[in-house]
């Protein structure tokens, strides 16, 4: 099973991630979403399309723009629509 954690704290954990370019991807159910909170940066991929962006909190340890999503992905990677990924700031642990 795959975890995301932050500051010894379960952020996400799955064991149905999908992995795109060396990123596991979790599912959408398999976010803690009191963690996080939607910010206004997204950029723009050439074949997944616009990037969300989310900064993830807990306890007193906060890091902007560390997750990302693909609420309306191109069609190549309409897989992983609303799977959410994590910049190496959130520590990623997969079989």
């Amino acid at each position: 099973m795959a975890k995301a954690t932050l500051n010894g704290k379960v952020v996400a954990e799955s064991d149905s991630t999908l992995v795109v370019e060396g990123n596991h991807y979790f599912p959408p159910e398999s976010i803690k979403w009191e963690y996080f909170s939607e910010t206004d940066h997204s950029t723009t991929c050439g074949w997944k399309g616009q990037a969300s962006y989310y900064t993830v909190s807990v306890g007193d340890e906060t890091h902007e723009n560390v997750a990302w999503s693909y609420i309306e992905p191109y069609a190549k990677a309409e897989n992983i629509t609303k799977y959410v990924a994590f910049y190496p700031k959130i520590t990623v642990e997969a079989p």
